[in-house]
């Protein structure tokens, strides 16, 4: 689905709900928390994303000697 079409959508669907104000207030609230989201994204500048790099690879790796040692690993973490 393209932009255009996502937009013409959530443009048909909010003329629906408009006329409802609890779904109003339903529809912003849900909004305000996608905003919220998007602010908190994980993105790290080109230093930051560098400086992680740098900092795992100074790290000791870990060794398994089978799959199941390390899915059991994993589902302990």
């Amino acid at each position: 689905m393209t932009a255009i079409q996502l937009n013409a959508e959530i443009l048909r669907n909010m003329s629906i709900i408009a006329e409802d104000e609890n779904l109003m207030k339903r529809a912003a609230k849900y909004l305000r928390k996608l905003v919220s989201e998007k602010e908190d994204s994980t993105l790290f500048t080109k230093e930051e994303f560098f400086a992680r790099i740098d900092k795992a690879r100074k790290q000791p790796g870990k060794q398994f000697s089978s799959v199941e040692e390390l899915d059991q690993y994993i589902r302990n973490l």
